[in-house]
Parts: structure tokens; sequence; C-alpha cells
């Protein structure tokens, strides 16, 4: 089932184009939204959020069109990358503000603006000026008004901005919580690590058309053109070497130190099998075996810099 729906769908500015002609449809769950500035992330976001109209071509959010469609943008919730804030507020008048737009009463905004803060660590601050804010803490702030009216669907671009480490692991907890919790997000951002720490699941854009979408370790699998790098960290590399030179999945061996090994393949499942045996077999010391190159950051480099 998707939350989001998009068949050949175009957005122009002019002679720029910031979509081109995209299809897809975006599963439940957390999904990152990857790809180079300019790239079209926030085009596709401010469509979602029904800021944009579309050119050509159609999307769904939630099974419904979000251009002035109050309705659908009632079950969503937005954290946009700029700040745009009423700065002599406080963060809790904010929240508050933005709760009672979204649709809820006095009483209902005043708890759960309550509640979304405490769930960003905000609460501490939540009487203070906005103006007085650090990055990290507008950030923070922002997430939080995306959360009073319990959206279905949480659109966050560029949430982890201005964070430092500690708030951007509570902030990846928040995350992990509210997609327990049953709300699905799609989530930019350009901190790669951090997307892939909190999904497999991706959509890259790049120059306006997507480059992949889906499971990451599927992704890099059909990329037949990029052999896999695959690191082995054993006692007897050499002879290990030897043993997997004969072997036709093979494309290159490198000693990179001492004591581990870089194999190079086309065939990761099968090499995988293969240096299980072996290593069974002569009885080697293995410490680590683990893929070189199926990481989102190694897959973002292959797919928006090859020809």
């Amino acid at each position: 089932m998707s939350v989001i729906d998009l068949e050949k769908l175009s957005k122009w500015y002019g002679e720029v184009i910031g979509l081109n002609n995209v299809t897809s449809a975006i599963g439940r769950g957390i999904t990152g939204l990857v790809g180079p500035n300019g790239a079209g992330k926030s085009t596709l976001m401010g469509l979602a959020t029904g800021q944009l109209r579309p050119s050509t071509g159609a999307l769904r959010v939630l099974g419904e069109d979000p251009w002035n469609n109050p309705a659908v943008l009632s079950r969503v919730g937005y954290c946009p990358e700029g700040d745009l804030f009423w700065n002599n507020l406080t963060g809790r008048q904010f929240v508050r503000f933005l709760a009672r737009a979204s649709g809820l009463s006095r009483s209902a905004a005043a708890s759960a603006s309550l509640d979304a803060i405490a769930r960003t660590g905000m609460t501490e601050h939540m009487d203070r000026p906005i103006r007085t804010y650090s990055k990290g803490m507008r950030q923070r702030i922002k997430i939080a008004q995306a959360l009073p009216h319990k959206p279905q669907l949480l659109i966050l671009d560029e949430p982890f901005t201005g964070a430092d480490p500690v708030a951007r692991h509570e902030l990846a907890e928040l995350f992990r919580s509210l997609a327990a919790e049953g709300a699905d997000i799609l989530l930019s951002s350009h901190v790669l690590h951090e997307v892939e720490a909190l999904t497999s699941e991706i959509l890259m854009i790049d120059h306006g058309r997507i480059v992949a979408e889906g499971n990451l370790r599927s992704v890099r699998r059909e990329l037949h053109d990029r052999p896999h790098t695959i690191r082995v960290r054993v006692d007897q590399p050499r002879r290990l070497a030897a043993e997997l030179a004969r072997f036709d999945g093979v494309g290159g061996l490198r000693l990179a130190a001492p004591d581990l090994l870089l194999v190079e393949t086309t065939s990761p499942d099968q090499v995988y099998d293969r240096l299980t045996g072996l290593i069974l077999k002569h009885e080697l010391e293995a410490k680590e075996i683990a893929a070189e190159d199926e990481s989102l950051e190694a897959l973002f480099g292959y797919l928006t810099n090859r020809k």
C-alpha cells in the first residue's frame, strides 16, 4: 500500500524543470528522499504538501489530490527546511497556534502542543521567545509543530539541520517511535548515514528524475556495471586470495592491509557463500566480512556522478 503516488508528474518553474515526468509509489513506513542540491527533492515535498500545483501529471497523497484540499492536508504533518518563525512568540505559543490552525480545539491544542514539545525535548525552553533559540532548538520546535494533530503522514525536509550529534540521535529515536506508532514518514536529508540508520527504503532523485527507488540493497544489486567490493579481514589473506583467484565471479583482489583483503565481484552472493566455505576449510580466523560499497553514500555517488 502506498501513501504517495506519482504518475507522470512534472513541475516547471518557467524554463527550469523541478520534476520531469516522474512515476513512483512511496510506501508505508519511513522512506528516505535523497539527491544532490537542486535535484527536485523540495519540489516533490512542495507538491505533496499542497504548496505547489503540478504542471502536468497526477499526484495522490493518502489517496487524494493535495492541491487546495484541507481534508487531506489535515492528515499530514510538515517540517520545512527553512526557518519561518514569528520570532516574538515563545515555542509553546508557536506550536499551539499551528495546532489550532490544524483544526484542534483550544483545549486540545494546548494539551497536544505540550505533548509534542515534550517529545522533541523542548519543554525546558518552550516559554522562551523563539528569537533566543539556537539553530538546533529552532529545528526541534519546527518538528514539534508538525505533531499535535497526530498526522498519518509526516513530511520532513532536512530535519537534522543544525542538530548536534546528541540531538540527531534523539530525533532519530523520535522518528522510529512515530513510525512504530503507525505514522508514515517521508524524510529528506543530506546526512546520508542518518537516513541509512533510519530506513533501507529510499527514493533518489537527480536532475528532476528518479534514479533509484526501493530497498537499498536491492538497488545496489541492480548496478551490474559497478562491481561490489567486499572487505575480508582475516589472518591469512594471501592464502584466501589464492583460492578466490580461481573463482570466475571474482574480478579483482587487493591486499589493503596485512590482514585486509578487498574482493571485487559482480556476483556478491556467490562470493559470500564461497568465503564461508574457504574460511572453514582452511581454518582461517576471520574478524570481518562486510560490504564495502553497499552504503547509501556509495550508492549516492554511483548514481549521481556516473555518465
